[in-house]
């Protein structure tokens, strides 16, 4: 790892998908940059990476190496500039405003190859829908990339949507934000004695009554199901005392997350006991 885990994401989240991960055998080396990669004698490929921290090299020898590099947008063959359109010089994606439209008013960019838009295809089809209705319908409907669903597709799955706990504390101030959690233990964990030491929920709200729910964390099995649920309540501006009033559904992972109750602010013991 080069950097953190999960960058862009709730940070205490990630940290739990690590640790689950480590406590299944996944060993993660952090801090560190791959330098080479060479094919041996027998097969394996043997890499060499740098701690960044030492300086230090150090190498080891694998069946399977996977490249997880990012993207970068393939614009500059496209010769932008020679029609006005303006790109981040950076990051090469280019530059929109919220009608998708680049510099050139009657040229429009979605997907991931715009500057700060989430990389994900729903997102991106949904933008093209709108673009389109507005061009060719006659409608002014606009994309709106706040509260935007995902999930992290690990061993054990991470749900969000909505604003980190780091997001909105730096939007709103430590004083005005208040986070609900709860570890809990699924049924199905249950019966196979499954360790469900990770399985856990976060709710981000304004402190302030009603307490509008500015983000939801869910880590557990089924996470993007359960997270796409109530990621329309979120998008249809749900407070706190509305989702405490949601009746949940028995035996089911969803229903957790209608009987977080303790914040973080309390200093109590978020571990869930029992039924």
């Amino acid at each position: 790892m080069r950097s953190i885990p999960l960058r862009g994401f709730d940070q205490q989240m990630s940290s739990l998908v690590t640790e689950h991960m480590e406590s299944h055998g996944t060993q993660f080396l952090r801090g560190c940059i791959l330098s080479r990669v060479r094919r041996l004698p027998d097969g394996q490929l043997q890499v060499t990476w740098e701690d960044q921290a030492s300086g230090k090299e150090d190498t080891g020898a694998f069946d399977t190496v996977l490249w997880a590099i990012g993207r970068v947008p393939q614009t500059r063959s496209l010769n932008l500039e020679k029609a006005g359109v303006d790109t981040n010089p950076d990051s090469q994606k280019i530059l929109v405003d919220a009608r998708e439209a680049t510099s050139v008013p009657h040229i429009y960019a979605i997907g991931d190859v715009a500057e700060g838009r989430p990389e994900l295809t729903p997102t991106a089809i949904m933008a093209g829908k709108l673009l389109a209705q507005r061009l060719f319908g006659g409608s002014s409907d606009l994309m709106d990339y706040d509260n935007v669903p995902t999930t992290v597709f690990t061993p054990l799955e991470y749900g969000c949507v909505g604003l980190s706990e780091e997001e909105a504390v730096a939007r709103h101030g430590q004083e005005h934000v208040e986070v609900y959690h709860a570890y809990y233990k699924p049924l199905e964990f249950t019966v196979a004695e499954r360790d469900a030491s990770q399985c856990y929920i976060k709710m981000v709200c304004l402190r302030e009554p009603p307490q509008l729910v500015l983000g939801l964390h869910f880590l557990g099995p089924n996470a993007g199901e359960v997270t796409q649920g109530f990621a329309l309540g979120i998008k249809c501006r749900a407070s706190y005392a509305q989702v405490m009033r949601t009746v949940g559904i028995h035996p089911t992972c969803s229903e957790e997350v209608v009987k977080v109750r303790i914040s973080k602010r309390s200093g109590l013991n978020p571990t869930v006991t029992g039924c």
